[in-house]
Formats: structure tokens, sequence, C-alpha cells
């Protein structure tokens, strides 16, 4: 039997998982650490943070397991997109790693799209100038802390510092290459004209392969550190998304997935590059080669309803920790007290900005319609509520693009929500389906490691292989007329609070 090692650098924290070749979890493990906001709309975290993270939870996996780390014929890394680290010469980390959700580099994003040009940009790149892109976040270093970018001599994401840590190469591969905003997305390699524009040289980015590629193998003092073999094979791996998408059997036309994770994702498979000119959704390199894929991202999905557990269920908490269960449980049956659509009380999740379908980092968090007669079970459900109405945009936005849509696969940790998917069934329209694994991203590196190591010949008998359908969650087509309703409502309110927003973040 051969085995693979996922590995998932998340927001909250890092997940190691180990599979067996057709998919199945035999031990996994999760280390978490802090994100840092030194500002509003600021935010950081430490990538040694990452690192210790990798060591514990491989580690820990392996002793569990009981196997010999030689038996492991691959690992494959998957991390969140676009937060950018900085080395020295000596390999030293200089600063705090800015991460996807960052939103302090509005005035680099009008900088990049003046350099570049605003069409070429989006024909280069596939997106506009976004303040959660890579690149933006660099120029933000470059004006703001100079002394920093001088002594850069490596820009790397966050799940290749994990490969650098693990294998001593610096290289990416072209699905988390695809959200900093050098790629060349349509050619699938670093464009030289991008960089020129912004005077950035390519010897600070790393060599880009595909996803399923071996990109080092683990070297001896990583081997030490995490138990793994010395000489096994590390693959190029994928940005959380593409990684999310490959473990959720998001390899082919018709099939896409709605993600309820920290942020939210609508994501869709792409024999060809397709290209949303006012830059709503993204387009980027899927990790099947020779392939893209659409995404709509939602800035603060699972982080909404996190930022409400954290502040405003503080009972929930305690009862469940008693309990022995997730307090989402317990928010679970209180918003299942409530009628849909709360009595008229409307949630927009724009905690951190947003990114689709509005490109505004200046937006914010809106409770709307709130009155004596709601309650705390109102706000959870309007919270919820408004997540599937921001995927909904995202989704909305993919069909007009022309993308077939034969089945919505539901995934991350929303996605273990019963109640999450139905609301989902019932706002898009669409019968809700799950697979028999909730590891998503880990998976999904997992079998990328497969196909580098030869377990699997490609990235679709991988899935074939490993993934088949659990669970269905037909429409309420009464639910989706009332939803219909809240969701009008929704999608009016931005419009009228967008020139607010801008006030407020002036002031």
């Amino acid at each position: 039997m051969s085995y693979l090692l996922g590995i998932d650098i998340g927001t909250s924290g890092t997940k190691a998982v180990l599979f067996d070749g057709r998919g199945k979890t035999l031990e996994s493990a999760l280390y978490e650490y802090p994100m840092y906001q030194p500002k509003v709309g600021w935010a950081e975290q430490d990538p040694e943070d990452w690192w210790k993270a990798v060591c514990y939870t491989v580690k820990e996996v392996i002793g569990k397991s009981g196997l010999n780390a030689s038996e492991i014929k691959g690992v494959g890394l998957s991390g969140q997109m676009h937060g950018a680290v900085l080395l020295d010469a000596n390999d030293n980390v200089l600063r705090k790693s800015i991460i996807w959700c960052d939103q302090r580099s509005a005035k680099e994003c009008r900088q990049i799209t003046e350099l570049v040009g605003a069409k070429r940009l989006v024909e280069l790149t596939a997106n506009p100038a976004l303040t959660g892109f890579t690149a933006s976040k660099v120029m933000w270093i470059r004006n703001n802390e100079p002394g920093i970018y001088e002594k850069t001599k490596k820009i790397m994401l966050p799940k290749d510092y994990i490969r650098f840590k693990l294998t001593g190469e610096f290289a990416t591969e072209v699905s988390d290459a695809s959200g900093m905003q050098f790629l060349d997305v349509p050619n699938r390699k670093w464009s030289a004209e991008v960089l020129d524009k912004l005077d950035i040289d390519s010897s600070l980015l790393g060599k880009v392969y595909e996803s399923p590629e071996v990109t080092g193998k683990v070297n001896k003092p990583a081997s030490e550190l995490t138990g793994l073999a010395k000489g096994t094979p590390v693959v190029g791996g994928a940005g959380d998304q593409a990684a999310g998408a490959v473990g959720n059997g998001i390899v082919r036309p018709g099939v896409i997935s709605s993600t309820i994770g920290t942020s939210g994702v609508v994501f869709a498979f792409s024999k060809d590059i397709n290209i949303d000119p006012q830059g709503r959704v993204h387009t980027f390199c899927h990790a099947v080669p020779g392939t893209w894929h659409l995404m709509g991202v939602t800035q603060a999905a699972g982080l909404s309803l996190k930022w409400f557990r954290d502040n405003f269920c503080i009972e929930e908490k305690r009862v469940a920790g008693l309990m022995g269960i997730d307090p989402y449980i317990l928010m679970d049956q209180e918003a299942e007290r409530v009628d849909a659509a709360c009595s008229g009380l409307v949630y927009l999740p724009y905690l951190m900005g947003e990114r689709t379908p509005h490109l505004d980092p200046d937006a914010r968090g809106v409770f709307f319609g709130l009155s004596a007669r709601h309650n705390k079970n109102d706000m959870i459900r309007a919270v919820m509520e408004g997540v599937v109405f921001s995927l909904k945009d995202c989704l909305e936005i993919i069909k007009d693009m022309g993308v077939a849509i034969n089945e919505v696969r539901a995934s991350g940790g929303g996605g273990r929500s019963r109640m999450w998917r139905q609301m989902q069934a019932d706002v898009f329209g669409s019968e809700i389906v799950t697979i028999n694994s909730s590891e998503g991203p880990a998976l999904g590196v997992a079998l990328l490691a497969g196909v580098g190591s030869g377990v699997y010949n490609s990235v679709e008998e991988a899935c074939e292989a490993s993934i088949e359908v659990k669970t269905r969650q037909g429409v309420n087509t009464y639910m989706t007329d009332k939803y219909g309703k809240a969701y009008g409502i929704y999608t009016s309110l931005y419009n009228s609070l967008k020139n607010e927003f801008k006030k407020l973040e002036n002031e």
C-alpha cells in the first residue's frame, strides 16, 4: 500500500493528514496560531508559526499511524494564497507575512494599474490589481518599508516557504503563483512585462512548476524535525482553493464547488482561459496541468460566523466545552429556530472589505433591518444567510460567463453544517452534494503527490479512485422564492452604502 501526506497551511492553523492510496484518511493533526491585526484592515502572520505547526503536525500523524516514514511516497503542500514572505540573503524572514485578507495596499493597486495599464494587466495576469494579491503587498513594503525591501532576496508564498524549509528548494507552482499578479496566467510563466514595469527583479521569484511535478525532496534537517524520511518527494501542490477543488473532484466541466472556510469561494473548472473583463471573479491556472479555473471570492465567510461566535456567543462556547461538542452545532440549533429571511434582517459579510463582485477594500460589515423584535438567534441566521448570498453573487457571475453548472459540491468547515448546505441549495436553486472526504485541500495535494510520485497516472485518475458522492440535499422551491426577496434587498444595499463606506475609511 502506498501512503501520501497532505499539508494545508491555513489562516487559523496548519493541518497534516495522512492518506492511503485510495484517499482514505488514516491520521490527522491540527496546530493553531494567531493572526495579528495591528491596524483596522491589516492582517499578518509569522511564517515561523507555520513551520512550527508543520513540524508538530507531521511528526504527530506519522507517530500516531505507526508507519515507517519511508512508506510515505510523496508530500503535497496546500496553503493560504497571496501572502508575502520575504527572506534576506541568509534566508531569514525579514518581517511578518502580510496575508491574503490584508487591505492596506489600495494605493499600491492604483500604482500597479497605472504602471502596467488596466487592460494590459488583465490580459497578462487575468485579473485587475487587488489588495489581496501579493504584488500590491510587495509594492507596499517597498513604498513604506524600503529598508526591508532592500534586504529582500526571495519573495515567496506561505506554502512555498514551507517547501523551502522542507527541501531547500526555492520554487512555486502555477495555481498559487496565479494569485501573486506576477504570473502570465494564459501562458503559465512569470510575466517579464509585468515584472519590468513594476521594477521587480525576476531573481526574487522561484521557479514555476505544474502542480503535480516534483519540486524537491525532504532534506536532512527537515527530516529530523518532522519525522519524514530524507529524500521523500515534495510536489508543487496548490493554493488552498485549487487544492480543495482537486480534493472535491472539481477536475472536469460542469462540476463546481462552493466552499465556506475563512473566506468563501465558488470554484469552476475550465479547459480554456476564460477571463471576466470586469475582474469580478478570478481566473487562475488550475492544479490540473494545462487547465484553468474561475473563482469568485467573498473575503469573510466563515470568518463572519467565527467573529460573531467569539464576540457574542460566549455562553455557547462554554456550554459546548462542557458537552464536548463544537459550539457551531449549538449556533446551528439556535438559527434553526428562526424563519428564513430573519423577518427582514440582512447581513453584509464585508468585515475585511470584499472581492466578488465589488472589488472594494473599503466595504464593511452591516446588519440592516435590525429591530426590537430581533434577538441573537436572528443575528446568527442572518450571518449565515448573508454569507450564502455573497456566494450566490459569485455563482451568478460564473453562470453569466457561460460556465455550465450541473452539480454543486459543498466543502470547507461550513460544508459540514447541514443547515448551511440547505441554505445554499435553496438560495442557489441547485442540489447540493457532499463527498466521502471532508479533508479538502489536504486530500487534494496528497492526490497531487500521488501523481508526482507515480501512484496515479493523472489528477483525473487520482480523483476517480478516491472521491465519491456521499450526500445530496434538494431544493425547497418555497424557500427559494422567500430567499429571492431577501437576496434582492441584499444586492441593493452595497450600492446604497458604497459612498458611505468610502467616507468612513477616509475619516
